[in-house]
């Protein structure tokens, strides 16, 4: 049993020397391969089973397959022919952008042996590219008392190539004011300017067209052109300078989008409008101009996207400050991006053992772990080691390999040298992530809708719906509409879209008898990367209203102010057609259907309309007792909802031809016009006369009253005291009261006239005319037939009788004037066709009444 153990000892070092020989081997081993780029998949980069001293049909059998060091996989081995050969499209642009030398690495791996060689791919450039402009059109401007020599910058041309493949030249279009120079930059680049050859005169021509052309040395040669417009100003001789030749900044990669990195300034010593300065990035790279801002206005420069140091660690940009006669000035920024600590560690399994025997011996390989970390320096040193006190250990075999001898379930964790660490896991676990495979789709192949026309403005018109079976964002859908132009107007004035419900509004009113449908084409877009969409047709119709009236075309109304006449003979025969209503009407279907009828006739049951026809015929034959001239009112309505409708009045001449229609005319007009005349004079002639009459007698009958009033009054002044009888003690009309007051007086001072003794009334009698307290002569004086009482008492009964039957008379000869003028009134409006005058003749009735 003792000598046994230096043999085992002997057998575990020769195996420790045979696993370092692979290892070593496995390091030193490297193949070399070129190709252009552009190939074709499937294309033979090299005979890789020939590098590695195999047959075709060895590479299967002994699991020979490439490791590709990257998320893409650029090449595959053809197993049939033991060749290299490309997997994809090859684009050296893409994968090296700007580097002289493309070179790609790949691992091939022989799984028998465990053993790995490194392959190195170098892609060379090819001509694939044409220069080209960033901006295709640029305008400068210039001051017409520029300097000749003086030079302007044009837009850089860009060429992904490289070599002679890349941008070599530029040229400019022949002009007699201008030439180009070119400037090499220290990083080989080129860098146009625009020479002022000859003085600029801005009255003489105020803008010069230019064409500048780049060119690259490919074999054909391509190139690229940009439209440049001189404008030439007036006087303003001072350019731009900026503060500092070179602006510099250093920013960390998770900077927020938004955040403003340093400003740039440039002044101008003009003044005014002249001294107004705007910035405008003179140089810049595409990633660049996705990632920088720089404000026109205040020169400042701020990201809009996100700076990723692992994508882009140095950028370069060029800046120019521009006035408003157009010099300018430039300056350089440099913005470097440092690394921070933001990319965890990659695990890739890249070899794993279905099956392990539990009597497998110690340090056997079951898998084999691919460990990258994006960033750089510290940041991107990565540790591996396996949680847990676990029977397995990791050892690094090449370059970025870690193999892993037996155990059980396991989690490798990889953890980086950063500040704060950043560490993944790796399990074995297959997540399946969605990608943007799906487009949207809509739920119809085709949408239509029916508009009322006179809708309003703002209302929904129709939705549409697209689904997208992706998830997430993914399956986010914008709606839009795709530009297009209706009867010389953009759509996007009819019609615009809800971009998140797909709902449709109408921005404007659509009129049928302009605009009869609308096509439209509808687009969901998701917001996938990269996005996609589909499109569906919508077909919008605009259904008619009744928003129309008919309209009259025959007879048209004439324009001299004179009325059509129609001619029927006096043979004509019942259903003989004397003329017909021609009307349209804009509106369609049943909103046009019109229906005529006879609104009104001079003489009915005459001339009828044809309802649907609108023709005028003769219902009964022409007698000799029908006037010459028929008036016809014909209405015209259509079947809308609410019906619209319109008429016209046609006039028709009875006779056999238009000479005699003529004579008939106006031997029927004269004898009218003048006994029209006529009588309009003899009315006007009466009223004036009766309203003179009534006027005299009105003032005759104020006159009477005024001076019966007055005498009155004189024989109370010279009465006295007599006259205290109050006028209630008498009764009757007021005129008879005032009358019989003043004989009471009279009677009292003649009663006895020897013995002047005067008879004075007493108050406390209401209703005699005399006093009782007078003497026994009174008292005779009162009852005697022949006493001057009797004669005074008929006197006074005459009187009164005549006043009551005078009254009586000038009331009944106001109210029949005031009648009978009102009378007179009515008539001469009648005749006059002035009827407010018989509203103001009219009154006469309520002022004759005022007047008594």
């Amino acid at each position: 049993m003792i000598p046994e153990r230096p043999h085992r000892d002997c057998k575990d070092l020769v195996l420790l020397g045979i696993l370092l020989g692979i290892l070593w081997e496995t390091r030193c081993t490297q193949i070399r391969y070129s190709v252009p780029e552009e190939l074709e998949k499937g294309s033979r980069v090299g005979d890789i089973s020939k590098h590695l001293g195999l047959e075709p049909r060895e590479l299967a059998e002994r699991g020979v397959r490439n490791v590709p060091r990257g998320r893409t996989q650029l090449f595959a081995l053809n197993p049939r022919s033991g060749s290299l050969v490309t997997a994809g499209r090859i684009d050296r642009e893409e994968l090296c952008m700007g580097a002289i030398k493309c070179q790609l690495n790949l691992d091939i791996l022989i799984e028998d042996k465990v053993k790995i060689y490194g392959v190195e791919v170098e892609v060379r450039d090819i001509n694939d590219n044409a220069p080209y402009f960033r901006e295709s059109e640029l305008e400068i401007k210039i001051s017409e008392n520029a300097a000749t020599d003086m030079r302007f910058p044009l837009p850089h041309a860009w060429d992904p190539d490289i070599g002679k493949n890349s941008l070599q030249s530029y040229e400019l279009s022949p002009n007699t004011h201008f030439s180009l120079m070119v400037q090499n930059g220290a990083d080989s680049s080129k860098y146009p300017e625009l020479v002022l050859e000859r003085a600029l005169d801005r009255e003489e021509k105020a803008a010069h067209h230019l064409v500048l052309t780049a060119s690259d040395g490919g074999d054909p040669v391509r190139t690229g052109t940009a439209r440049i417009r001189v404008m030439v100003l007036d006087a303003n001789d001072n350019a731009p300078a900026f503060a500092q030749p070179e602006y510099r900044a250093s920013v960390p990669e998770n900077l927020a989008v938004g955040t403003q990195l340093l400003v740039v300034n440039a002044t101008d010593p003009d003044e005014g409008v002249n001294a107004e300065v705007r910035y405008s990035f003179r140089y810049v790279d595409d990633k660049a101009a996705q990632v920088f801002k720089l404000d026109c206005n205040s020169g400042t420069i701020s990201t809009i996207g996100e700076l990723d140091h692992e994508e882009s660690g140095f950028y370069q940009m060029e800046v120019q400050a521009m006035d408003n006669a157009g010099y300018s000035a430039r300056a350089k920024v440099l913005i470097t991006v440092l690394d921070v600590n933001d990319n965890a560690p990659e695990v890739v399994l890249t070899s794993l053992a279905s099956s392990v025997p539990e009597n497998s011996p110690r340090g056997t390989l079951i898998a084999l772990l691919n460990v990258n970390d994006q960033d750089s320096e510290v940041n991107g040193q990565v540790i591996c080691f396996i949680q847990g006190n676990l029977p397995f250990k990791l050892e690094k075999s090449y370059g970025n390999y870690y193999s892993l001898v037996p155990s059980y379930n396991i989690t490798v964790t990889a953890t980086d040298r950063g500040t704060p660490p950043l560490s993944t896991e790796i399990h074995i676990l297959l997540n399946v992530a969605d990608t943007n495979d799906n487009p949207p789709v809509f739920l119809q192949a085709s949408y239509s809708a029916f508009i009322p026309e006179n809708n309003p403005r703002g209302a929904s018109l129709v939705s549409v719906t697209a689904h997208d079976p992706d998830c997430e964002e993914n399956a986010q859908i914008t709606y839009s509409l795709a530009e297009d132009t209706v009867q010389g107007a953009p759509l996007s004035s009819y019609v615009s879209i809800n971009s998140d419900s797909g709902v449709l509004y109408a921005l404007s009113s659509f009129d049928y008898e302009l605009l009869r449908d609308l096509q439209v084409k509808v687009m969901a877009r998701d917001n996938g990367h990269p996005p996609l969409s589909s499109n569906v047709s919508l077909s919008l119709f605009v259904l008619d209203q009744n928003d129309n009236a008919p309209e009259i075309l025959y007879p048209a109304l004439p324009t001299d102010g004179s009325t059509g006449v129609e001619l029927a003979p006096r043979s004509a025969e019942p259903g003989y057609l004397v003329t017909k209503v021609v009307v349209v009407d804009r509106d369609s279907g049943q909103n046009a259907w019109l229906s005529y009828r006879l609104l009104k006739a001079s003489e009915p049951g005459l001339f009828a309309v044809g309802e649907h026809t609108g023709e005028v015929r003769t219902v009964r034959a022409l007698l000799d007792r029908d006037a010459l001239k028929q008036s016809l009112v014909v209405a015209v309505q259509d079947h809308g909802q609410p019906p619209l409708s319109a008429t016209v009045t046609l006039t028709v001449a009875v006779a056999d031809s238009i000479p005699k229609v003529l004579a008939d005319l106006g031997s029927l007009e004269s004898p009218v016009n003048s006994e029209t005349s006529d009588l309009t004079l003899y009315l006007v002639v009466a009223v004036a006369a009766v309203s003179c009459v009534f006027l005299a007698f009105v003032i005759v009958l104020l006159a009477l009253r005024l001076r019966h009033w007055h005498k009155s009054r004189l024989l109370q002044a010279s009465e006295g005291g007599l006259t205290g009888a109050p006028a209630s003690h008498f009764v009757g009309v007021d005129g008879v009261q005032a009358f019989l007051q003043t004989y009471s007086h009279e009677v009292s001072l003649t009663s006895d006239s020897r013995k002047s003794h005067p008879i004075l009334p007493q108050p406390n009698y209401a209703d005699t005319l005399v006093s009782q307290e007078s003497g026994g002569k009174s008292e005779s004086l009162l009852l005697s037939g022949d006493s001057v009482f009797s004669k005074d008492s008929l006197a006074l009964i005459q009187v009164s009788l005549y006043q009551i039957f005078s009254s009586f008379l000038s009331f009944f000869l106001s109210f029949f004037l005031s009648f009978f003028l009102s009378f007179l009134s009515l008539s001469l409006s009648l005749s006059l066709s002035f009827f407010p005058l018989f509203s103001l003749f009219s009154l006469f009735p309520f002022f004759s009444y005022i007047i008594y």
